[in-house]
């Protein structure tokens, strides 16, 4: 009894070996090696076509956003977003392209594919809320210019310059280099200091003993010879003003309007002129708040 087991054994397992030999005579490797080579190149092919339509795309997309510009005069920060947009949608057409071209190289149902997920989207439609409000919310950034590449924004107390918008993220670079993304469903208000003239505001803290008179005349003196040289200042100081600032001080007071973007510089160049003016005129100025009395 088990001799003959042993035997049916070996008869099945030599049964089986014979039918994955002749299985394995009957493909047509010749035909499937041809087929792989074939597929190859079509696909090397495809990713070459690609390349070269994403090449013509961006130097027409570029050639036509050149001519909007010399046509309407629009701001170049207006370009930029808009430039960069059309390129990042037609760079995610390309790929798209791309892919489903490969799949169907590759002999993979896409039919069958995009039904599937047509199903799966049913399914994780709950979680693809964040998404569509991002895309939803983007869309209505863009359409109602809110902001553009280039632009300093402050957003949800993040103050910087937009590096790039699109319907998903919000790139903005902190003034100390940090990259924020931000997805748009999260951007509630928009602070944009880059469309209007800002406000440079500047108080140099005084002795309550101080010669106000001569400290006007130095201030003035230091307007009329620096602010003609810059250009960025578009409304001068109207008067130099003195205001109280606590602790039984004095301080001087200028405001005056800047170019967007220049208002810190601006700040900090004027400050520094004032000072050095003021110290060379034999003016001494507080240390600290509560340094009441002249060194």
């Amino acid at each position: 009894m088990f001799l003959a087991t042993n035997e049916n054994v070996e008869q099945a397992a030599t049964e089986q070996v014979s039918l994955l030999k002749q299985f394995l005579n009957d493909i047509d490797w010749n035909q499937i090696w041809i087929n792989m080579i074939i597929g190859f190149i079509q696909i090397l092919i495809t990713v070459i076509a690609v390349l070269i339509l994403k090449k013509i795309g961006h130097y027409a997309i570029e050639i036509v956003f050149k001519r909007y510009v010399k046509e309407k005069n629009t701001i170049p920060n207006r370009y930029n977003t808009l430039y960069r947009l059309s390129k990042n949608l037609y760079n995610s057409l390309l790929y798209f392209s791309l892919a489903y071209a490969i799949l169907a190289i590759l002999g993979i149902p896409v039919g069958t594919l995009v039904a599937s997920a047509g199903v799966a989207g049913l399914a994780l439609s709950l979680g693809a809320q964040g998404f569509v409000s991002d895309i939803v919310n983007g869309f209505m950034i863009l359409l109602e210019k809110q902001l553009d590449v280039g632009d300093v924004v402050k957003i949800n107390d993040i103050m910087g310059v937009v590096e790039d918008v699109n319907l998903k993220t919000t790139k903005l670079k902190d003034f100390d280099g940090t990259i924020h993304f931000i997805p748009n469903r999260a951007i509630t208000v928009i602070s944009n200091r880059s469309r209007a003239d800002m406000r440079v505001l500047l108080e140099i803290r005084l002795f309550p003993n101080t010669n106000l008179d001569k400290v006007r005349n130095v201030l003035e003196s230091v307007n009329d010879r620096f602010i003609p040289k810059h250009e960025e200042i578009t409304i001068k100081p109207a008067t130099i003003s003195f205001v109280p600032v606590g602790a039984g001080q004095t301080a001087a007071q200028i405001i005056m309007y800047t170019k967007a973007g220049t208002e810190f510089a601006i700040r900090n160049t004027f400050y520094e002129k004032y000072v050095e003016a003021l110290s060379r005129e034999g003016i001494d100025l507080p240390k600290i708040n509560l340094d009441l009395t002249p060194q």
